[in-house]
């Protein structure tokens, strides 16, 4: 593809040699000739004299190396990306060995694959993609462009928006985590009677969890991103555009307002809610409620510039510790001789 034919597809202003031919993308530092790199971060411009890559993204131009000028380099990298490769997707169709039962209504263009199973009663929208293995329990409804990996499973009466994504090994209205102790000790099952609603533009990792809800619903709305290896326990509200990352776990009832972003092995206790715009950095434990637009760090979390400063200190602490000891001894030493003098005054 030639780089014009990029820039044109991308609307981005070309810089240099519209002709050369770009066969593929790559990093900075991994690029050869023929490939197109991108530079997002300014930091790193200093990288851009050493590519081998035969162009560039950028916010600027940087010649004699042909350049993409945009105004989101990142963003048109990715956009880049997709014109180079595209996942294969099956032809429209039902395989012999996939169960779809009778009473379910599959929309036009449908592909489901070896041993994927449509339960009764399931409505799935237009142009599904049904990997082998995958499962859609009784009663679910579905909406357009849905895309299911291998071993996905959909539980029973769960509702999924339009040009919604899981990929491998996803579960979507499992069981939420509700037991409930009795006389002699045991637990009694809590049933979970809620649903699961997976709203619109939604991609959720694969091994994650979004369990349904004990009464009532658990909802991921508009557009949020969930990593792998996610829990989302029952009648959690993950709000619109959020990105949760890998390994977080959210407790029941924890309501997550519009961008939120939730860094790798986040945890969340329930009933509390983290307003929009939050930002809650890796590993941080979230006991109460975060204010719209705070970025928090650290087990309990708080604000994270104070945290940052916490956590230099940390190493310090036994230093610290024994020089408030010996200053402790001095004053001691120091009131003893101070006592006599005030007492004969």
């Amino acid at each position: 593809m030639k780089l014009r034919e990029i820039a044109a597809a991308l609307g981005c202003r070309l810089e240099g040699d519209g002709e050369l031919e770009i066969r593929g993308l790559a990093g900075m530092e991994q690029a050869g000739p023929g490939e197109l790199t991108f530079l997002a971060n300014p930091k790193y411009a200093p990288k851009v004299k050493h590519t081998r890559a035969s162009a560039i993204v950028a916010a600027e131009p940087f010649p004699p190396l042909a350049s993409l000028v945009s105004p989101n380099p990142y963003l048109d990298f990715a956009r880049a990306l997709a014109l180079f490769y595209q996942p294969p997707k099956p032809q429209p169709g039902v395989h012999s060995l996939a169960s779809v039962a009778a009473s379910a209504v599959v929309g036009e263009n449908c592909s489901i694959g070896p041993f994927a199973v449509v339960g009764e009663r399931v409505r799935l929208g237009r142009n599904a993609v049904l990997h082998p293995h995958a499962v859609i329990y009784e009663g679910a409804v579905i909406g357009d462009d849905f895309l299911a990996h291998s071993h996905t499973t959909v539980r029973e009466f769960c509702r999924i928006g339009d040009r919604v994504t899981l990929q491998n090994g996803v579960v979507v209205g499992g069981d939420g985590f509700g037991f409930a102790k009795q006389p002699d000790g045991t637990q009694f099952k809590i049933v979970q009677s809620g649903v699961t609603v997976i709203e619109n533009d939604v991609e959720i990792q694969s091994l994650t969890s979004v369990d349904r809800a004990t009464m009532g619903e658990t909802r991921i709305k508009r557009g949020a991103k969930i990593d792998s290896l996610v829990q989302i326990g029952h009648a959690c509200l993950v709000g619109e555009d959020n990105i949760i990352c890998a390994q977080t776990g959210l407790a029941g009832s924890t309501v997550l307002e519009r961008n939120v972003l939730l860094a790798g092995q986040v945890g969340s206790s329930g009933h509390l809610t983290v307003h929009e715009g939050a930002v809650v950095y890796a590993q941080s434990g979230i006991g109460g409620d975060v204010d719209a637009g705070a970025r928090i760090s650290g087990s309990p979390a708080f604000a994270a510039n104070e945290w940052l400063r916490a956590i230099t200190a940390f190493p310090r602490l036994p230093e610290l510790l024994k020089t408030v000891r010996e200053l402790r001894k001095k004053v001691e030493e120091l009131e003893k001789h101070v006592k006599p003098d005030a007492a004969s005054g």
